[in-house]
């Protein structure tokens, strides 16, 4: 069963000129529980908007996602928040950790949102926090932390609520070779292990490797591909 699925989306925007821009034409999608999709494609070519229909942060000009077997559309803005916060985590390539707290509040942030309390969400943060290798540095602060670990609290951060899927866009793009390698790693291994549907945006040849299938967003639409068109 999948997921979440893309039904025939188009997502048009009009220009400074008041043309009528076409990002996305007719993208269909599945991902199954435990697969890693990457989706490649130029800058500016739509793949951010993609993921935020995915994640039901933006609403398509036609077509419909189906979200964790909810039918996204029509739904009212507090439904859809709720079912994105039950269902999805996000990673971006910045990591968006609050400053002012440890990497073991920011992951124990949108538990206690969801009404976790304080011991439970506690212990859900430090074992993700040991899953993505930060035991010894769980109260470390963000300007503690390297490229790398800030990125993998993001990581542990999306995986607090147990979500059927991670979106995640350029998650390594302002990291090193050597993080991002380790992140990379962190990625198959977590769709493999947590079984968690995942489809990311990237540049990286290294990450769309480790996917099981990757895709190109070219001229508004979406296709089957092969990693060596991934640009280093």
């Amino acid at each position: 069963m999948s997921v979440v699925e893309a039904h025939d989306l188009v997502k048009s925007y009009r220009g400074g000129d008041n043309s009528l821009i076409t990002v996305l034409d007719g993208v269909n999608l599945q991902v199954a529980r435990g697969e890693m999709v990457a989706v490649i494609g130029s800058s500016g070519a739509g793949k951010s908007t993609l993921l935020h229909m995915l994640g039901a942060l933006d609403r398509p000009t036609k077509g419909y996602v189906v979200l964790g077997g909810v039918a996204v559309n029509g739904l009212p803005d507090d439904e859809l928040a709720r079912l994105r916060n039950r269902q999805v985590g996000f990673v971006f390539q910045f990591h968006h950790l609050l400053r002012e707290f440890s990497a073991l509040e920011n992951v124990m942030m949108p538990l206690r949102i969801a009404g976790w309390d304080v011991r439970r969400a506690q212990g859900r943060a430090e074992e993700l926090l040991s899953r993505v290798g930060l035991s010894g540095r769980m109260q470390h602060r963000p300007s503690e932390l390297s490229g790398g670990e800030q990125q993998r609290t993001a990581v542990a951060r999306a995986l607090a609520i147990d979500p059927a899927i991670v979106l995640a866009d350029e998650p390594s793009g302002n990291l090193d070779k050597m993080n991002s390698e380790l992140l990379h790693d962190l990625f198959a291994e977590l769709a493999r292990d947590l079984e968690i549907a995942m489809v990311v945006v990237t540049h990286n040849r290294s990450l769309a490797a480790r996917a099981h299938r990757v895709l190109l967003l070219e001229s508004a639409r979406l296709r089957d591909t092969d990693v060596h068109e991934v640009a280093t």
